[in-house]
């Protein structure tokens, strides 16, 4: 119990952390390219990520766990903040933030596929109504439909699932922090080469929020979150520490509104409270 409970609280924080990563890539891709801020992160994540495992003298990872690093950096250094980027061009980020409550479904999904869980029948009951609640607040909510925005959004969602149902399962033996680096350092030669290739023209129009967005991306979203949440999907299971990101639109919709000044609905609240109450029950059946 001590165990799990350690899991799931790993897995809040990381949540927490992920929550701004919507709204700062909103804010930075106002002067910063899709891919150049998709590889920028990547590549300052890399570095920080490899200055760690020099530091702390970190073994190399076996020849057999490279193709599972390979698809965690297909999928959360690449897919999901690449897919993330270009859609925030269509649609706002409380608009986007709303497909997040698509992702732990995905995630557990994935959990079963990759990473050999078997969550009960009841935890698909309390997985699926926490989705369709978030869904149905945005749909309720009067969010314009971008197709372009919705399809890359729903992309990222699928990119991301993979990547944290593999980057879990590889924690079990690697460690949660390790993971992330390894993966970063993997795809940071192409990275590091798309960001000299899209640098900006010029850097004194480049507003100090679109730099402090790119900061947090960089340093938060992209290796610090992982931290807790590799350790918490590792610890607590894939499948159920995964359903906390339900509660992400919410965190993501309050910075919205309160750094962006994006309109929230008072109706957030009441979902927010049946949302917490499907992690609940979705917690209680995960194994």
């Amino acid at each position: 119990m001590r165990t799990s409970m350690a899991g799931w609280g790993s897995g809040l924080i990381g949540v927490i952390i992920f929550s701004g990563s919507l709204p700062a890539t909103r804010v930075a891709v106002s002067d910063f390219s899709p891919l150049f801020l998709t590889s920028a992160r990547a590549v300052i994540a890399a570095l920080l990520g490899a200055a760690l495992l020099l530091a702390l003298r970190q073994s190399r990872p076996a020849a057999g766990d490279l193709l599972s690093l390979a698809l965690v950096a297909l999928g959360v250094v690449v897919g999901f903040p690449l897919l993330t980027a270009l859609a925030l061009q269509h649609i706002t980020s409380a608009h986007s933030i709303v497909f997040i409550g698509l992702l732990p479904l995905v995630t557990a999904i994935f959990g079963v596929l990759r990473g050999g869980e078997r969550p009960k029948p009841a935890f698909w009951l309390f997985s699926g109504l926490g989705s369709a609640m978030v869904v149905g607040y945005a749909a309720t909510s009067g969010i314009e439909v971008s197709m372009t925005g919705d399809l890359l959004m729903i992309g990222a969602i699928v990119a991301c699932g993979l990547g944290y149902a593999e980057g879990a399962k590889l924690s079990r033996s690697l460690g949660g922090w390790q993971v992330i680096s390894w993966a970063l350092i993997l795809s940071l030669p192409p990275m590091a080469v798309i960001a000299l290739a899209t640098l900006p023209h010029t850097w004194h129009r480049i507003a100090g929020l679109s730099w402090i967005g790119l900061a947090y991306v960089s340093v938060f979203s992209m290796l610090i979150g992982f931290v807790f949440w590799y350790r918490g999907l590792a610890v607590g299971g894939i499948a159920g520490v995964g359903q906390l990101q339900l509660l992400q639109p919410f965190f993501g919709l309050l910075l919205a509104a309160g750094l962006l000044h994006e309109q929230v609905s008072g109706m957030m609240f009441v979902t927010t409270l049946a949302v917490v109450l499907c992690v609940a029950g979705a917690r209680r059946y995960a194994r």
